[in-house]
């Protein structure tokens, strides 16, 4: 078995920590922070004490999985590691520097991967001498509920060591899916319009957060609204991964960010973790009642749905992933309730290309601009499966 290091006790480190132990590993989870590495160990006690109660461990199994976990300041205990996971702060700098660090302390066979969801593997890559052991594993959060797991080779990633990584990520029970090295990888880039669009939607007047909400889940049958899951996510963290995909494509008007967000991260409404965001949480505070116009509620559902398909359709155009790497992301990464090009074929990919040029005929904006993969396929009268 692999001694497996991670870096950063965070929610995100600690939760990948327990993954890897509970897969049989001893885990080294290091952090600069002695108060977070004290937080992380009380809380996976905490986690593991729950999973007994739950009979989904005995209660010397989860002592077991505790006990694999080493928790430490010294990045000098990494030096038997043969894989480490970084799991920081997402900025280049910082994490270029950690990977120099590590170098210098691990062997050359050791394979250094980073969680990174949005930056370029292939730049936190560059900072290493020997830059073929680096690729990106990105879990989503919760890591130990969430059975997804997109795996990144960088430009200069040996394919032996991507082989032999998803290997082992597949052996602790995750799904994982290939993709290019690109802004938001699968699920953050096919997302956006999730929230970006219902936002438009929003600030245009056509309907309320509470409406988009209940079209998207009662007649969508996604399991959260995009507001709610905003306000989950974090308006701040959200707008973010917004703003820093819309850089990385080189100002594309599709991902442009919303003033409404950007307003309300500035504002502090971060969402459930202040109280307040698109929703009031505060004690007491009533929930707003949605426009139950089935009519009304549709055209939303049908807007939003379609810039998601055309988002697949073009991350499947640019070589991003395969068909069902993409849907698989989609549907075990984020919950939605079908893969998108499953979806496409079902509703006709003849109605997404109409639906996307209604929009652009209406806006006359390049955010609306249809795929030229589903032109192709209209024409030569393909489907995806």
């Amino acid at each position: 078995m692999k001694v497996v290091g991670i870096i950063g006790a965070g929610s995100m480190g600690s939760g990948i920590a327990q993954v890897a132990a509970t897969a049989g590993h001893e885990v080294i989870l290091l952090d600069s922070s002695k108060p977070m590495l004290q937080k992380a160990q009380q809380s996976l006690n905490k986690i593991l004490n729950r999973l007994v109660e739950k009979g989904k461990l005995t209660k010397s199994e989860a002592g077991a999985v505790l006990d694999r976990i080493k928790f430490t300041n010294n990045l000098e205990e990494f030096s038997p590691c043969e894989l480490i996971i970084e799991a920081i702060i997402e900025d280049l700098n910082i994490k270029k520097q950690v990977f120099r660090e590590l170098e210098a302390v691990v062997s050359k066979s050791c394979v250094i991967a980073s969680n990174t969801s949005s930056l370029s593997v292939s730049a936190i890559a560059s900072a290493c001498d020997h830059a073929q052991r680096v690729l990106g594993i990105h879990f989503f959060n919760p890591a130990p509920l969430m059975p997804l797991v997109e795996v990144i080779p960088a430009v200069q990633t040996n394919p032996d060591v991507l082989s032999d990584a998803r290997k082992t990520i597949d052996s602790w029970g995750k799904i994982t899916v290939l993709t290019k090295d690109t802004p938001g990888f699968i699920v953050n880039r096919v997302a956006r319009p999730f929230y970006g669009e219902a936002l438009r939607i929003l600030e245009e007047g056509i309907a309320d957060v509470a409406t988009i909400d209940w079209a998207m889940t009662e007649i969508g049958g996604f399991r959260m609204g995009p507001f709610t899951l905003m306000d989950f996510i974090g308006n701040d963290i959200n707008y973010t991964v917004t703003e820093t995909v819309f850089k990385s494509f080189f100002y594309d008007p599709r991902y442009k960010p919303s003033f409404t967000q950007k307003r309300l991260a500035e504002a502090g409404y971060l969402g459930r973790k202040t109280g307040k965001g698109y929703y009031d949480y505060s004690e007491g505070a009533s929930k707003p009642e949605p426009n139950f116009d089935k009519k009304l509620g549709t055209e939303i559902f049908n807007r939003i749905l379609v810039m998601l398909i055309n988002e697949a359709a073009d991350a499947l155009f640019w070589n991003i992933a395969s068909k069902e790497d993409i849907d698989l992301a989609m549907t075990k990464g984020v919950n939605y309730p079908a893969g998108l090009l499953m979806w496409a074929d079902e509703i006709g990919i003849d109605n997404c290309v109409k639906q996307m040029d209604q929009l652009y005929d209406e806006y006359l904006e390049d955010r609306y601009r249809c795929s030229p993969l589903l032109r192709r396929m209209v024409r030569d009268k393909k489907t995806f499966y």
